[in-house]
């Protein structure tokens, strides 16, 4: 960790927060029998990682999961996914993104499934900066974080989970 580095959530905290966004989700797809975790590559994808493994823990969902890319530089969505789009058809989506800044990624990660009818979207972030300048709306929220614009989150998210940890910068 640098000297301009503050931590904000270490591993037992990042692991509690998951716990408690996987009951959440739970709480909210009761009637389902399925769900799609769509996890924005590279760290929203882990994170749903982490959460599909509680959720099959805690419930007896079928947990579906999607890998999303996206060209977070392109002015236009670019995207690319794992599977076939009958994968998420007819299915609840949570799309997965490790924080929410500007809502530009979880904007284009919602293109994906626009032409595809899906029974509801919601949205799963484990930090929200609350800076967003697109409509984008969170469902399931580890930590909302008040900061600076020039301030920045850092998430380290390891599929093990040995390292995780969120910095301010």
């Amino acid at each position: 960790m640098s000297q301009n580095q503050v931590l904000i959530l270490d591993k037992n905290q990042i692991e509690q927060k998951i716990n408690r966004m996987a009951y959440q989700i739970l709480e909210d797809s009761i009637d389902e029998k399925e769900i799609v975790l769509a996890g924005m590559w590279e760290r929203g994808y882990k994170l749903a990682l982490k959460l599909q493994k509680v959720l099959t823990e805690i419930s007896a969902l079928k947990i579906t999961l999607l890998k999303i890319e996206v060209e977070r530089q392109s002015s236009k969505l670019i995207s690319k996914t794992d599977l076939e789009e009958s994968a998420w058809q007819n299915k609840v989506i949570i799309l997965v993104d490790d924080v929410l800044n500007s809502g530009k990624t979880l904007a284009y990660g919602l293109g994906v499934f626009l032409n595809t009818p899906h029974k509801k979207i919601r949205t799963a972030v484990l930090v929200d900066r609350s800076h967003k300048i697109f409509p984008v709306a969170t469902d399931f929220v580890g930590l909302e974080l008040s900061t600076v614009l020039k301030e920045h989150v850092d998430v380290i998210i390891d599929v093990e989970g040995e390292e995780d940890r969120v910095y301010l910068s």
